[in-house]
């Protein structure tokens, strides 16, 4: 079976029916059947994802792409620096 990657935009709405499914009785097996997502991944998801909601996950996503922006930042200049220090090496 081809492998498939989730969104977090994707997980949620599937976590929300997964608990309506749940308070009717349903198991855990069925649900994930009925998803098609392991067990595995339905806990995993829930663990992760369980509490987060609408605005909850744009928040997330916005603090996920500030924070890659920032490590990029930080290897430029670490990179920028250890050129500077192999230059002031050889010059003197």
């Amino acid at each position: 079976m081809k492998r498939k990657r989730h969104t977090p935009q994707e997980i949620i709405p599937k976590l929300r029916e997964a608990e309506v499914e749940l308070n009717q009785g349903a198991t855990i097996e069925a649900v994930s059947r009925k998803l098609e997502i392991s067990e595995q991944t339905f806990h995993r998801w829930r663990h992760q994802f369980g509490g987060i909601k609408g605005p909850e996950m744009a928040r997330m996503k916005e603090l996920e792409k500030e924070n890659a922006r920032l490590k990029k930042i930080v290897a430029q200049q670490a990179m920028d620096i250890d050129a500077l220090k192999d230059l002031n090496r050889k010059n003197w």
